[in-house]
């Protein structure tokens, strides 16, 4: 059998995690928080918080992002929560979906043995058993919540993704790209509140943040060839080659590092320093190519990713 990678990343289903969160709850409290957790960790903070961040940042820091009045910062702070809510359920849903295939449980056997299926906590029926309760509560909440159109959209690429594997092939990022530009714009609906819409702006620079997905989200596949080679999945490092995706990628970061930065103003000096950090990332890409450095990458890829949701508080414009 082919050795595991070592990967110190890991959720609440790994004996080190700590439970002091949750010690006074009922024991199928706990178990049910665990295996929640197991199942969203890994894009909690590559999905949920941007997207929740994008929208309270963009609500709060810009009206060339808005059209009708600008709202009160205790107004928005206020529909954080419900910002949170939407994103959380529609990825758990997703994630509920992406995780129980054969293929899926099978390669996180190899790339992330702690989550709830391989590591025995659930089983894929019973996670199946539990999307028929997911699914019609995410559309609920998103009546609810005003979001109707947007949240059945997101759902409908959910499934495309995961029951008609279009997340298999070459159109995975894609999708995921088009997925981020819907949930940003939707956070940024909620943030904002009914009595404003979103400007040209607003949509264009919710545009840029689903290109820069789509052009550079396979530096996560870097470090999971291994699992992904095992099952077939078809990635971008796997397809077009691990020396020629690097290259791609250690120009595509910098690069939307200067548009964002151009985007909001910053100047000549402060576009250069902003992308000082997109460039230490490139010349990891290129020098450090062991899968422990690319999941250390990968992190350094998600905090400047999450860097770009927050520079309309830097704007100068």
């Amino acid at each position: 059998p082919m050795p595991r990678p070592q990967d110190d990343t890991r959720g609440c289903c790994s004996p080190r995690c700590d439970p002091s969160l949750t010690r006074f709850a009922p024991p199928v409290v706990r178990r049910t928080l665990r295996i929640v957790w197991g199942f969203i960790e890994s894009d909690f903070f590559t999905f949920a918080v941007p997207n929740t961040a994008f929208g309270i940042v963009s609500a709060l820091a810009s009206s060339r992002l808005l059209e009708g009045p600008a709202p009160r910062p205790a107004d928005v702070l206020r529909r954080g929560p419900a910002v949170l809510l939407f994103n959380l359920y529609s990825l758990l849903l997703f994630d509920l979906a992406n995780q129980r295939s054969p293929e899926a449980v099978e390669e996180d056997r190899v790339n992330k043995p702690w989550r709830p299926i391989p590591s025995g906590l659930i089983t894929p029926e019973q996670t199946r058993e539990a999307m028929l309760f997911t699914a019609p509560a995410a559309l609920g909440l998103n009546y609810m919540l005003g979001v109707w159109n947007e949240g059945l959209l997101v759902q409908v690429l959910s499934y495309y993704y995961n029951e008609l594997n279009g997340g298999g092939g070459l159109f995975r990022d894609a999708i995921i790209s088009v997925s981020y530009g819907l949930a940003n714009r939707t956070s940024l609906h909620l943030a904002i509140g009914p009595e404003n819409a979103i400007s040209p702006q607003g949509r264009l620079w919710t545009v840029i943040i689903s290109a820069v997905v789509f052009t550079t989200m396979h530096i996560q596949d870097l470090k999971d060839q291994a699992g992904d080679s095992r099952v077939g999945r078809r990635t971008v490092p796997l397809v077009l080659g691990d020396g020629l995706c690097r290259v791609i990628l250690a120009f595509s970061i910098p690069s939307w590092s200067l548009v964002a930065a151009r985007f909001w103003g910053l100047g000549i000096v402060g576009s250069l320093l902003y992308c000082l950090p997109a460039a230490v990332i490139a010349a990891r890409l290129l020098g450090k190519r062991k899968q422990q450095q690319d999941a250390q990458t990968w992190r350094l890829w998600c905090l400047w990713h999450a860097s770009l949701y927050v520079l309309p508080l830097l704007s100068s414009e």
